[in-house]
């Protein structure tokens, strides 16, 4: 929520001073916000519809709402603001506007910078820290994420930041050789900029709802897991599943040690499927025995 309310506010300052100084970098940087304030409420959506507990009609959980979700925002910064800001940079390098107050402009851009950046380190923060958990780099574990709030908040901040680069750029050059020409090529880079990240964010959704493959790190994890289990002497086959930001949908073939019997073997199998459940990251676990001489996985790459 102090997201959007922050966006909000950036979105009413840009669009006043898109009027008072009639920059057309500005008013691609009022539709940029514009588009980060309504996105946000998407986000939002996307975080409290995927928490849902699952259910008899949604027996994998609610977590792929985060996806569809994420990609309605992605499509709202495509066409609220990298359409927009494309067509008013090649209007305005047809039918230039003169611009003035330019230092209303600087401000503004400067005030937006610093929240901007203050929103960008916390995200960076926090990716970081989760990156260092799974021994991955920060861009990678942002790429990687099942997450897609998390993605689309680090891609909107840091695309912000530049996209609040080419407007000064913009402005400044406007101001230095009076040709409004540097201002509308700033709003259609701007424009550039946000459907490039759009379009990467709605790949990346895409994938997570067509059955994105897990990275072979978490593969090693979870078979880690698995054979940390007093009652499993190893591991044959495991699959996994992104059913939701980082909840996993996990099957697996496992020899369990000693020599019971049948019914006391499925007694172990299901206690140990509902003690995997217990996990945050696994929201369902199915285990199978696993045939002689089929070979154990240990820690190396599994087969999905």
């Amino acid at each position: 929520m102090l997201a959007f309310i922050v966006n909000l506010v950036i979105a009413i300052a840009k669009t006043i001073t898109a009027v008072l100084t009639g920059s057309a970098s500005m008013t691609a940087e009022a539709a940029h916000s514009w588009s980060d304030a309504g996105n946000e409420i998407f986000l939002l959506v996307a975080d409290r519809r995927s928490r849902k507990p699952r259910d008899k009609s949604h027996p994998m959980g609610y977590g792929r709402e985060a996806y569809v979700w994420s990609m309605f925002a992605a499509f709202g910064l495509f066409v609220a603001g990298a359409v927009f800001s494309v067509m008013h940079g090649v209007q305005s390098l047809f039918a230039p506007e003169p611009a003035e107050d330019f230092i209303v402009a600087y401000v503004v851009l400067a005030v937006s910078f610093v929240l901007e950046g203050i929103s960008f380190l916390q995200a960076w923060r926090q990716a970081r820290s989760k990156a260092k958990t799974l021994d991955r780099g920060t861009l990678e574990h942002v790429s990687a994420s099942s997450n897609p709030t998390m993605r689309a908040v680090f891609a909107e901040d840091a695309a912000a930041l530049m996209g609040l680069a080419i407007a000064f750029l913009g402005v400044l050059i406007h101001q230095l050789t009076g040709s409004p020409v540097p201002d509308a090529v700033g709003s259609i880079l701007v424009g550039l900029l946000l459907g490039g990240v759009a379009v990467i964010l709605i790949d990346r959704n895409r994938r997570f709802l067509v059955g994105q493959s897990v990275q072979h790190d978490v593969e090693v994890v979870a078979t880690e897991l698995l054979l940390k289990r007093p009652e499993i002497d190893r591991v044959t086959y495991i699959h996994l599943e992104f059913v939701g930001p980082e909840k996993l949908y996990l099957v697996a073939a496992v020899d369990m040690k000693g020599d019971f019997t049948e019914s006391h073997v499925a007694v172990e199998l299901r206690r140990v499927e509902r003690e995997l459940e217990e996990n945050p990251l696994i929201e369902e676990a199915v285990l199978t025995l696993s045939m002689p001489d089929e070979p154990s996985l240990a820690t190396g790459p599994a087969t999905s």
